[in-house]
């Protein structure tokens, strides 16, 4: 990021690499080493067992002979959203002045690329403090349409998300969960706006949004796991890298080892097609010259 640039501004610039402007100002978020070390441990743990609470996380760092208390591993996932995942008997909004919609894909068999889109918000331990990634996903194809990063839960950096995958594509339903970014009315006023059906899971059923589920757990352990970020630019670089490796390079089993890009391409005109290839080379090395 150049500061004084003379021919982009710093809007411009945050534009060109995909950047939330709040994120651009990130300091560390104040937790200790400590409390960094653990959130580390429990979130490697809940891709393992979603299932797992926080009593049983207690339990589970107990056994790594780590000294916890349940307070302290609640107040700690609550920090990186975190919750169980199990049948409950009463649904809750995230955020109740915020409309839910129903959830509209169950037996619903998905044949075609962009007949649903979904989203999730995940938590990236670094080494100083760490941050959150929303990504938005095509369901049949895997592809990633979009992806930001933030250091709070501020809806904006979804909604950015939102707007750039709407800019050249558009779903037929959209999936998400009951997070106040996804219920907010910024949010879904994008999506009714351009004709979208808004599906959301009910609270605590990971099946319903599993395809991003899985995109977490393969983000992680290929890429930020083994990378270790320690800076915000280190882990967007990375990330970037990561994601046009994840959409036009790397194999699927379960697409007949294709790439997500040449199923998701398969929708898509010619003009298009060489429209989406283009900006994505060109976002990568503005991103590496930005960096």
């Amino acid at each position: 990021m150049e500061w004084d640039h003379e021919g982009l501004s710093i809007r411009r610039q945050c534009e060109l690499m995909g950047l939330n402007r709040s994120t651009l100002y990130y300091r560390g978020v104040g937790e200790s080493e400590e409390n960094l070390r653990l959130m580390r441990l429990l979130d490697a743990q809940y891709l393992r067992c979603p299932f797992y609470g926080s009593r049983r996380m207690t339990v589970w760092l107990s056994s790594q002979k780590e000294e916890v208390n349940r307070k302290h591993v609640q107040r700690l996932m609550r920090l990186m959203g975190l919750e169980a995942i199990y049948p409950k008997p009463r649904l809750s909004a995230g955020n109740k002045e915020h409309k839910i919609y129903p959830y509209l894909l169950r037996n619903v068999e998905i044949t075609r690329p962009n007949q649903v889109w979904a989203t999730d918000i995940t938590y990236v331990g670094l080494a100083q403090g760490f941050m959150y990634l929303v990504a938005i996903l095509d369901w049949y194809s895997r592809y990633v349409l979009s992806w930001r990063l933030s250091n709070s839960l501020e809806e904006s950096f979804c909604i950015e998300a939102l707007e750039e995958a709407l800019a050249w594509q558009c779903p037929e339903i959209f999936n998400s969960d009951q997070g106040g970014q996804f219920t907010s009315k910024g949010f879904t006023s994008r999506l009714e706006d351009r004709g979208v059906a808004i599906s959301m899971d009910g609270r605590g059923r990971v099946f319903d949004n599993i395809f991003i589920e899985r995109l977490w757990r393969t983000v992680k352990y290929e890429d930020i796991y083994l990378k270790d970020y320690e800076t915000v630019p280190e882990l967007r670089r990375g990330l970037g890298d990561y994601f046009t490796f994840y959409c036009y390079e790397r194999p699927h089993q379960s697409l007949g080892d294709r790439t997500p890009w040449e199923v998701y391409r398969e929708v898509l005109t010619a003009r298009e097609r060489k429209q989406r290839e283009t900006n994505c080379h060109s976002r990568e090395s503005e991103g590496k010259r930005g960096s």
